[in-house]
This record gives structure tokens, sequence and C-alpha cells, in this order.
């Protein structure tokens, strides 16, 4: 039972960050250039909030909020079906994201794609990824110096 109420207070927490990205101001196309240097962004695709590999992404970041904070991720949920022609068109010209299913990509800090993938993964395939990044590399050893 108290496996199940951390995984509801978690989720409920991961909903709050993610709608915060989600209502981000500005369109995809003009809010994304704006995380450059700032952020890396896992952009979390789906047709629409009850896409099943959506869901079961939630699930698995929920958990792990912190290590992701620590790594400077912002998370944005990018329903299709709630997209302008707009954003559609730089989703899928410029970012090679197909709007008929699951995508995940994270987008290095200098604003490029590190990684893409059509089906959940864990925060700690997530984090190996991150972690051998020159530039996370070097973040890693100033805060220990800190």
């Amino acid at each position: 039972m108290k496996r199940f109420v951390f995984l509801l207070l978690a989720v409920t927490v991961w909903s709050a960050t993610v709608t915060m990205a989600q209502n981000a101001p500005g369109s995809l196309a003009s809010w994304l250039p704006k995380q450059r240097w700032q952020k890396r962004v896992v952009l979390l695709c789906a047709p629409n909030n009850t896409t099943p590999e959506l869901q079961a992404q939630q699930q698995q970041f929920a958990a792990a909020r912190s290590a992701m904070q620590e790594r400077d991720i912002s998370v944005r949920e990018v329903l299709f079906e709630q997209l302008s022609a707009a954003d559609k068109q730089y989703l899928t010209q410029k970012l090679g994201v197909k709007t008929s299913g699951f995508t995940l990509l994270l987008i290095g800090k200098d604003g490029g794609i590190k990684r893409r993938e059509t089906q959940p993964i864990t925060p700690k395939s997530l984090f190996q990824t991150i972690d051998v990044m020159p530039m996370r590399r070097e973040e890693a050893r100033g805060s220990k110096g800190t």
C-alpha cells in the first residue's frame, strides 16, 4: 500500500512538473532554442496523453526527479493533438519526429539531438547517456570541487 501511495504521489508531482513545461510560454519552436546552454531537454512526443508509452515513460521518470534536476533536465510533453500547425511542422521537419507514435528526444545543452527512442527508457539509461557527455563531466567535476 505504501508503494502505491508513493507511486501515486510521484506521478502527481511528475504531472505537475510536466504541466508547467507544457504550458511554457510560446510555441515549441520558440521555447526550445531558449533552453540552449541552460537545460538539457527531454521531449516526450505522443499523439495524446493516453498513449501507453507516454504513460509508462512518465512512471519511469516520476521517481527520478531529483537526479533529473541535478543534471539540468527539463521534460516537456508534446502532444500532437494539441500542437499548432507550425509546431507540428517544426517537430516533423526540424526534429524528425513522426506523429504516429511515441518518441523520446534528448536534446543537449548545445541544442543537438543526443538520443532518440520510440519506446520508454529507464532513468538510469538516460543518465548513462548524459553522464558521458563532456559538458556533464565538467559540471560533475565542478560540483565536487565546491
